[in-house]
C-alpha cells in the first residue's frame, strides 16, 4: 500500500509536467482574477533566460499574474522552439482560459496556433512576433493570414529600434571620433530567425539606405559601412567570442560596434578591453535593451548608448487577457513606451531603472 500511494503521488504529480525539457510552474489557488468573476488560468511559453533582458520580462510576467491572481502555468523552453510547441499543447489539453507565448524564431507557428483557434483558445503574442505578420489583421476572418493565428501582440517596434540605434550614429559618431571620412561597423545580431533580429537588422540599414537584405554594405552617403555582422545569439558569452574575432581580423579598422542587445554589448566590452582598445572611445558601441548593465557601462564611459526596449509588458498581458476574456475589444498590437540613452542622460535616468 506505501509503494502504491507513493506511485498515485508521483502519477499526480507528473500530470502536470510539460514534456520536452521545458520548466514549468503554476499559480496560487483561491479568489477570483481581478476584473474577472472567477480564477483564470494562463498558459505562459517563454523563451528562456538568455540576457538580463529576458529575466526582466519573466519576473514581471510572474509578479503581475500574482497581482491580477491568475494562475499562471509558466514554461521555460530553454532556448527550444519544440519546448514550446509541446508546452503549448499541454496548456491546449489542460484547458487553460488564455495562451501567452514570446517565440524563439518567427516561422513554424502555423499549425500549433491554428490547434489553439480550433480548441477556442485565444492566444497573445508577447516581445518577438511570427513570420507574415504586421501586427494588424487586414481582413479579420482570413485564416491564412498570420495575423489572425494570434488574439493581440505586445511588444516593441524592433525595425523602429534599428532605426533609432542608426539615427544616433548618424547624429553622433563624428563627435566621438572626429576627423574620419568612413565610419567601419561591425555588428553583433541576435538569434537568427527571430522577430527581434531581423526587425532590428532591416531597420538599421533602412535608416542608412543599405539594402535590407544586404549583411554588408556602405551607407547612402557613403559615410557609414558595414563590414563584418555575426549572430552572437543575444547572449553576452557570445558576444565576447564574436568580438574577439573581430578584433583579431580587423581590430584596427573597427569604429562601430552596433549590437542586437545589450549583453553582446557587454560581453563585446570586456573582449575590446584585452584587445588593448579603449570602449567608448576607440570605438563606439550602440546596443539595444537598455538594461541596468548598459547603464552602469555608459556612466563608466564605456558604452555610447543604449536604445530601449522595454521588458516589463507582465500588467498589459495580463490586463489584455481579462479583457479578451470579457469580450472587450483590445488593440491588436500594443506598442510598447521607450526611450533613448547614452552618455549624456544615463547617470540622471539609472536610479528609476528597473531592470
Amino acid at each position: 500500500m506505501k509503494k502504491l500511494a507513493v506511485f498515485v503521488l508521483a502519477l499526480a504529480t507528473a500530470s502536470f509536467a510539460f514534456a520536452g525539457g521545458g520548466q514549468q510552474g503554476g499559480g496560487s489557488s483561491g479568489g477570483v482574477t481581478k476584473g474577472m468573476d472567477r480564477k483564470i488560468v494562463m498558459g505562459y511559453s517563454q523563451i528562456g533566460a538568455e540576457s538580463e533582458w529576458r529575466t526582466a520580462c519573466t519576473n514581471s510576467v510572474k509578479a503581475a499574474a500574482a497581482e491580477w491572481n491568475i494562475d499562471l502555468r509558466f514554461s521555460d523552453a530553454q532556448q527550444q522552439q519544440q519546448n514550446q510547441l509541446q508546452a503549448i499543447r499541454t496548456f491546449i489539453q489542460q484547458k487553460v482560459d488564455i495562451i501567452a507565448f514570446t517565440p524563439v524564431v518567427e516561422t513554424g507557428w502555423e499549425a500549433i496556433l491554428k490547434e489553439c483557434l480550433d480548441a477556442g483558445i485565444p492566444t497573445i503574442c508577447v516581445d518577438r512576433s511570427i513570420e507574415g505578420s504586421d501586427r494588424v489583421a487586414a481582413n479579420p476572418n482570413d485564416k491564412n493570414d498570420p495575423d489572425n493565428w494570434f488574439t493581440a501582440f505586445i511588444g516593441s517596434d524592433m525595425e523602429q529600434e534599428g532605426n533609432r540605434a542608426a539615427a544616433w550614429l548618424i547624429a553622433n559618431a563624428a563627435k566621438i571620433k572626429p576627423g574620419k571620412s568612413v565610419y567601419n561597423i561591425v555588428e553583433l545580431q541576435g538569434t537568427v530567425g527571430s522577430s527581434a533580429m531581423t526587425g532590428r537588422f532591416k531597420g538599421f540599414r533602412d535608416t542608412f539606405g543599405i539594402p535590407a537584405a544586404s549583411a554588408l554594405g556602405t551607407s547612402a552617403d557613403g559615410k557609414f559601412k558595414i563590414i563584418l555582422s555575426q549572430t552572437g545569439d543575444f547572449t553576452r558569452a557570445q558576444g565576447k567570442q564574436v568580438m574577439e574575432a573581430f578584433m583579431k581580423s580587423n581590430g584596427n579598422d573597427i569604429d562601430i560596434l552596433f549590437a542586437h542587445n545589450d549583453d553582446m554589448a557587454i560581453g563585446a566590452i570586456q573582449a575590446i578591453q584585452e584587445a588593448g582598445k579603449v570602449p567608448g572611445k576607440d570605438i563606439i558601441i550602440v546596443g539595444i535593451d537598455a538594461v541596468k548593465g548598459a547603464f552602469e557601462a555608459m556612466v563608466a564611459g564605456t558604452m555610447n548608448a543604449s536604445i530601449e526596449c522595454n521588458p516589463l509588458l507582465g500588467p498589459q498581458v495580463m490586463e489584455t487577457a481579462v479583457n479578451i476574456l470579457n469580450k472587450k475589444p483590445v488593440e491588436k498590437w500594443v506598442v510598447s513606451k521607450e526611450s533613448d540613452y547614452d552618455q549624456s542622460n544615463a547617470a540622471a535616468a539609472y536610479p528609476s531603472r528597473q531592470y
